[in-house]
């Protein structure tokens, strides 16, 4: 259930079931495929734009780009461009990034673990 100050504050805590709370475009945003493998990736360590698209097989780069401004818009990533020529970008988790990475990156094992059981099913 979503709590809001009487004047219509700040949020107490989000209700994804609620179509006005602004956590639904957050959920939207850590779901997608590209975002759930973004997330997995930096969970390692900090990439920079070349390495994740190389590691994240099928992601344009236009994709790539997209994603990323939107998960540092949410405060999940930190981008930090180093002043060369040409400047060097670098992405990592924020604390806020490391919270939902490590709860992706359970869904993503999940999945991964149990890939033979699950085509086991598609096949039948």
């Amino acid at each position: 259930m979503s709590t809001q100050v009487a004047t219509g504050g700040p949020w107490m805590r989000g209700d994804v079931f609620d179509t006005n709370c602004p956590s639904r475009a957050i959920l939207d945003h850590v779901t997608s495929k590209w975002a759930v493998l973004v997330l997995a990736s930096l969970r390692g360590a900090p990439s920079r734009f070349s390495e994740l698209r190389r590691r994240i097989g099928g992601v344009s780069e236009k994709m790539l780009a997209q994603t990323l401004r939107t998960l540092e818009a949410d405060g999940f990533l930190h981008r930090e461009v180093a002043p060369t020529t040409p400047p060097q970008v670098t992405y990592s988790l924020t604390a806020l990034g490391e919270g939902i990475a490590e709860r992706v990156t359970g869904l993503v094992d999940w999945i991964a673990d149990r890939i033979p059981e699950i085509e086991d099913v598609r096949r039948r």
